[in-house]
């Protein structure tokens, strides 16, 4: 019997190990797996470096930027790029961006380089730079659109003379340690690669040229580096019920009660700080966001209304708000996911995709505005909201009890906003959806009764 003890209590000793190594591990790859996006598994921004022709003393290359993410975007005031060089290069000229400063060029006499960082930083040019300094794809201000809504757009490209750099593909050094910032943190670069030079073809289609040397780097996004906080919350409520399921209190904070807020705080719609901010035309894309005063915080909430119930489909509407008084969402999306978007009739005033991540099943949406008519989600105020109605079809598991009718997930923007918890959405009458059938079919009563009477009557 003593033996037997002390066995099991071995046993248990050992499977604690165990335990403690399982979550050990499962915290240390933590931070390689935070990026991955189930929705988007294979979703990046690939930069491509391709050496276009030698110099006396470098060479020529063209950066591109593509965005292969299905519904995260970058909006203004756009993309930074960075990187270290691995020698001593400098940078002599630019097409279709500039690097932020200069540098020390203190060395050079006669023609001073554009950029002479170890470490230098490049924006996007605005649309209004000059004929002469523009290329192909540059020039928005760095704002990059996704792949689903605008892929003609999720691209951006510029050309830089590098010198002090190898003359041949045994000399030359790519560049390392990449970031991407838009404008904050998120992103989180991998190594420079070494890959197939590019292939290009002519304006006339008819003959292909291709790079003399390509590297590329791999970026992904990750919302917990890109904000501690959540930035969105989603509220509920239906027909069926008086109940109006309000976004978590203090999902994205809590109010400060300062009484000169900073930065990042909130303010009420009367505030003299509100007033001295909208004052000043710079702060209208700040990063940092200053919100309306709400229990949430959030700059942004969903809210998903089950409007009206038919024979045979149901109907959804879906008002976007947003609280943030220095920002205007450029090209704004909504994913959502719902298991009856297989049976998805009509969607009115949004544009919608299907996204398909994983073979057929297709429960999830991708939702964004129409152009020139509501791709602009203004800053908070009277127009700040956006809204639009869904038409389903009910299918074979179509019903309104346990918060069926409610979505699973909802993004905007690309990141996960907070759900109200379950426990907490409107009930149907009665506990169950067979409450809803008996009171259509007692509506139906008197109306057929009406009916019998008119159409009887001489």
């Amino acid at each position: 019997m003593e033996l037997s003890i002390k066995f099991n209590i071995g046993s248990l000793t050992e499977l604690s190990c165990r335990i403690s190594l399982l979550a050990l591990l499962c915290v240390m790859s933590f931070s390689s797996t935070d990026a991955y996006d189930a929705l988007d598994p294979s979703g990046n921004i690939t930069i491509k470096w391709d050496i276009m022709s030698w110099t006396s003393d470098g060479y020529i290359a063209t950066l591109s930027i593509l965005n292969f993410q299905k519904y995260r975007h970058i909006e203004a005031p756009g993309w930074k790029l960075g990187w270290t060089w691995a020698k001593s290069e400098v940078i002599w000229s630019m097409l279709g961006g500039q690097t932020v400063e200069q540098g020390d060029c203190s060395k050079f006499k006669g023609d001073i380089p554009h950029c002479c960082k170890k470490k230098p930083t490049v924006v996007d040019l605005l649309p209004a730079a000059p004929y002469t300094q523009r290329m192909a794809n540059c020039c928005r201000g760095g704002v990059l659109s996704s792949w689903v809504q605008d892929p003609a757009n999720a691209l951006s490209s510029f050309q830089l003379t590098v010198g002090q750099a190898g003359t041949s593909n045994k000399t030359v050094r790519a560049p390392k340690d990449f970031t991407l910032k838009t404008p904050g943190p998120g992103y989180t670069c991998g190594p420079t690669q070494f890959v197939k030079p590019s292939k290009f073809k002519t304006p006339d289609r008819r003959r292909v040229t291709q790079a003399l040397m390509s590297w590329q780097v791999s970026c992904t996004y990750s919302q917990f580096l890109a904000q501690k906080t959540p930035t969105c919350c989603v509220s509920l409520s239906s027909f069926y019920s008086e109940t109006i399921v309000n976004c978590p209190a203090c999902t994205c904070g809590c109010q400060n009660k300062v009484p000169q807020p900073a930065a990042g705080t909130c303010v009420g719609s009367v505030s003299s700080y509100l007033a001295s901010a909208l004052a000043i035309p710079s702060k209208i894309n700040s990063y940092t966001p200053v919100v309306h005063c709400t229990s949430h915080m959030c700059p942004i909430r969903v809210h998903w209304h089950v409007k009206q119930n038919y024979k045979e489909y149901w109907r959804v509407k879906i008002t976007i708000t947003n609280f943030n008084y220095k920002m205007n969402y450029t090209q704004w999306n909504l994913v959502v996911q719902h298991p009856n978007f297989n049976h998805l009739t009509e969607t009115f005033s949004f544009n919608y995709k299907p996204i398909i991540p994983y073979g057929l099943i297709n429960d999830t949406a991708m939702l964004w505005g129409i152009k020139y008519y509501n791709d602009w989600l203004m800053q908070a105020g009277p127009d700040g909201f956006v809204q639009s109605e869904l038409l389903f079809r009910k299918g074979k598991s179509f019903t309104f009890d346990k918060g069926w009718a409610f979505p699973q997930r909802i993004y905007f923007n690309g990141d996960v906003c907070v759900m109200p918890p379950p426990d907490q959405y409107p009930n149907l009458p009665n506990g169950s959806s067979s409450g809803i059938a008996s009171l259509l079919g007692l509506l139906k009563l008197p109306i057929l009764s009406l009916l019998l009477i008119f159409f009887s009557a001489p």
